[in-house]
């Protein structure tokens, strides 16, 4: 990590302990001891181990793209790169960091950088994805559950979506209809002529023009592995299910038993959706208010609110990026790339 990232992280350490005390100045100190006393430690467990299956799930999308040219590519090494992605996503604005720490980590391991990115870019598009259809499903089911609670933040919710709707337009504009984009992309960009020296113009240009081609050029091994795309696909539903359930077994941890399953997942969903909209990051802030605001529904106590949101934080937050930081310091095996003449299976 170099000096920048490790004070970012230092700062967020510092700002999550800080969001705590501010969050039990109004709480009893013997009710939350209360609360930690009589936490059913099992399913604290369990929360701790969908948040470690939802990483390994992402661990084996990695290692199911890398399979057909790196086929003795290991586990471990492929659960670096999703710890490595949390940790960079955690201390960086709008987790902006979490791409270029997983290419960096991959090529460590001996994968190649244009390979590396057609990987991540794979991988990227599909979660985007899977995100857009389950938040979908979620708007309808639960919506109108929080409705009356968000208010303002109602508002944030659509235009999350709105955004990661868009991302994946963009992407999928670039696949199908790539003259079209190009053509699209000089047209919006033009406004921003009278506002931009040409020098600077012309380099933003050029750059938005470069990852256009390189992610066409990508998209077209993408769209020659429909039958991967889908096996991803549902791996990576599967890895958001373990992701999304979590606070329901930190719920019944607190001993709140008289939630549904299906309706705590679809709050937490719409969470999530909120939290991508803060720039601060890891969310910091936003997210503690989301969740207090949202599972104050279920839960009457304000010390078991404040614990509860701390639980959440340490298990979807710290946990992955303490793990990353374990993960920067094991050096992976370097591979070899094989070229092999069979179908992607």
């Amino acid at each position: 990590m170099s000096k920048k990232n490790k004070i970012a992280l230092a700062l967020m350490l510092l700002l999550g302990i800080g969001i705590f005390i501010y969050s039990v100045r109004g709480v009893s100190y013997r009710a939350l001891v209360d609360d930690i006393h009589n936490l059913h430690w099992g399913w604290i467990v369990v929360a701790f181990l969908c948040m470690g299956l939802s990483i390994l799930c992402e661990a084996i999308v990695v290692k199911r793209l890398l399979k057909r040219q790196f086929p003795d590519f290991s586990l471990k090494d492929s659960l670096r790169i999703p710890l490595i992605e949390a940790l960079f996503n955690g201390i960086t604005p709008f987790s902006s960091g979490g791409q270029p720490a997983q290419l960096f980590a991959l090529v460590q391991s001996g994968v190649d950088a244009g390979r590396a990115t057609s990987i991540l870019l794979m991988k990227f598009v599909v979660y985007q994805s899977m995100i857009v259809i389950n938040f979908i499903v979620c708007l309808f089911l639960g919506f109108h559950l929080i409705a009356d609670k968000l208010h303002v933040m109602g508002i944030l919710l659509i235009f999350g979506f709105v955004i990661h709707l868009a991302v994946i337009i963009g992407l999928l504009l670039i696949m199908y209809w790539y003259n079209f984009t190009k053509k699209l992309t000089k047209l919006c960009l033009k406004p921003f002529k009278r506002f931009l020296a040409p020098a600077r113009y012309e380099r933003y240009d050029k750059m938005i023009n470069e990852k256009i081609d390189n992610f066409y050029r990508e998209s077209l091994t993408m769209k020659d592995n429909y039958k991967l795309l889908f096996q991803i696909s549902l791996i990576t539903l599967v890895q958001l299910f373990f992701y999304y359930i979590i606070p329901y077994f930190i719920l019944l941890a607190l001993r709140v038993d008289h939630v549904s399953l299906v309706t705590v997942m679809t709050l937490h969903v719409l969470i999530v959706m909120i939290i991508s909209l803060f720039p601060i990051p890891g969310g910091a802030g936003g997210a503690e208010y989301s969740f207090s605001l949202i599972f104050s529904t279920f839960v009457d106590s304000g010390s078991k609110l404040v614990l509860a949101m701390l639980i959440w934080r340490i298990i979807t937050y710290y946990f992955g990026m303490f793990g990353g930081m374990v993960a920067l310091v094991i050096s992976p095996r370097k591979y070899q790339r094989k070229t092999l003449a069979t179908k992607e299976d």
